[in-house]
């Protein structure tokens, strides 16, 4: 058995410098990556593209790295709760790519699965189809989107083995699977690090082999993008 156990974040990012593409899990601020992104910051490493489903908040997630002017491109499906990314998408200092939710997620999984390329019907007929190939199959047009190549995936598992074996917990089961072997090195940050053998293999989401290097994180702060609670009657 293989063990994938680095004792810092920083032995977890050794190898990222200027001009890499990093994949980065989670939805909002659900199930992201926390102690790598920190670590991405502190390292202040330039001219960055990004592939996650948004960018998180201003001062949070992503954020963090646009506030820095770390990332030169964006390649996600959400702008939406990020001051900071809108401002710069708007005004052309962030280039960004605008894909659909389904094929962001599609896109990842076939560089997962090895495949060079998709077909999907999401985007035909509007600018995301532009410049394409698009092909009919059994009367309905589909778009050619490529499979992501990245040099990292970071990703965050609530429980993971030192062999790399990971489980998720409730929505943090986003982008995050689909996200691990798609790039040349994954990188899985996990809550709780236990043995192998520990974990029962019913329940494992992603098996080890599609990890290369995993840590235990710590200090989650877990933010809340848009806290609703039930007014008192």
């Amino acid at each position: 058995m293989i063990i994938k156990t680095v004792d810092s974040v920083q032995k977890a990012t050794e190898g990222v410098k200027d001009g890499m593409t990093f994949m980065l899990g989670g939805f909002g601020l659900c199930g992201i990556p926390e102690n790598a992104i920190s670590e991405l910051v502190r390292l202040n490493i330039k001219n960055l593209t990004c592939i996650s489903n948004n960018a998180g908040v201003d001062d949070f997630g992503l954020g963090q790295l646009l506030h820095k002017k770390q990332i030169d491109k964006m390649v996600s499906s959400y702008v939406g709760e990020n001051a900071i990314f809108e401002k710069q998408m708007l005004s052309g200092e962030l280039d960004v790519e605008l894909i659909p939710q389904g094929t962001l997620a599609a896109r990842c999984q076939a560089a997962q699965q090895g495949f060079p390329a998709i077909y999907t019907p999401a985007g035909y007929g509007t600018e995301v189809a532009e410049g394409k190939e698009t092909r009919e199959f059994d009367g309905k047009m589909y778009v050619l989107e490529e499979a992501f190549k990245a040099d990292f995936a970071f990703v965050k598992a609530w429980k993971g083995d030192r062999a790399g074996n990971l489980i998720f917990k409730g929505t943090a089961r986003n982008f995050n699977p689909v996200m691990c072997g798609a790039a040349k090195i994954t990188v899985a940050e996990v809550e709780e690090l236990v043995e192998p053998g520990e974990l029962d293999p019913n329940h494992i989401h992603v098996p080890g082999i599609f990890v290369q290097r995993i840590f235990q994180g710590k200090d989650y702060e877990k933010r809340i993008e848009q806290r609703t609670v039930r007014q008192k009657d």
